[in-house]
């Protein structure tokens, strides 16, 4: 079976309040989108389709690709103005292969355990999604910011990447929904379940495989590289 891993890293990453795109901002010596190319490039994937911003593709391929010798990003293109539609450029770029993985650029933490689970599971059920249980007491509220409801915390997951699926069934499912109304999915497996009304298949994750979003964030990642560069068990 042929994979393809679809790395995204065309936001700009407001809440970051940094002048750069979040995706170079150094992270332990090296740009943050470095450590998710990394962790593909020595997986089982095949190759690798990068979605960059859309003035950043030759940015990213002299100064990322090339610089660090990622040998397995085969493409690099330009993503939309929003996540739906940089995953599509992606999903459209993608040469036919059998399986795809939907990574987040800003996931500098992914291990190759995650990808493994996430393939194995795409391969039995069609779809395997990366997360982790709740840690916390979930509430729904209404418009008003009262609580409505509170679902028991064991059915409770947060969504990480990567959200790896058959590529012939995500494909699809992306342009149903992109004929429809995309504004209301905020993940690839919400677009499935939209589209074709398909549970999919939760996989474990990692606390740590966190998304590095705002400067809190950042701070955290840091000391995680740390920890990394000390050889001390994460």
């Amino acid at each position: 079976m042929k994979y393809t891993a679809i790395v995204l890293a065309a936001g700009k990453g407001s809440r970051m309040n940094s002048s750069i795109s979040k995706q170079y901002i150094e992270l332990g010596g090296f740009p943050l989108i470095y450590y998710s190319l990394q962790a593909f490039e020595h997986s089982r994937v095949d190759d690798v389709v990068l979605v960059a911003g859309q003035d950043e593709t030759d940015f990213c391929r002299s100064h990322i690709v090339e610089k660090y010798g990622f040998h397995k990003v085969r493409q690099i293109v330009a993503g939309g103005s929003e996540r739906y539609l940089s995953v599509y450029q992606g999903l459209c770029a993608a040469d036919n292969p059998d399986v795809v993985l939907i990574h987040d650029g800003a996931r500098p933490f992914v291990t190759q355990e995650i990808i493994e689970r996430t393939i194995e599971a795409a391969v039995k059920h069609g779809s395997g999604i990366a997360a982790v249980r709740a840690k916390d007491t979930v509430k729904i509220a209404d418009d008003e910011q009262y609580s409505v409801q509170t679902p028991a915390r064991d059915h409770v997951w947060m969504m990480q990447t990567p959200q790896t699926f058959l590529y012939s069934d995500i494909r699809s499912a992306y342009e149903k929904v992109i004929a429809g109304n995309a504004q209301q999915v905020t993940d690839d497996a919400m677009v499935m379940e939209v589209a074709f009304g398909r549970s999919v298949k939760l996989v474990e994750g990692n606390y740590r495989n966190i998304k590095v979003t705002t400067p809190e964030d950042l701070e955290i990642a840091d000391l995680f590289v740390k920890k990394l560069k000390l050889g001390i068990d994460m």
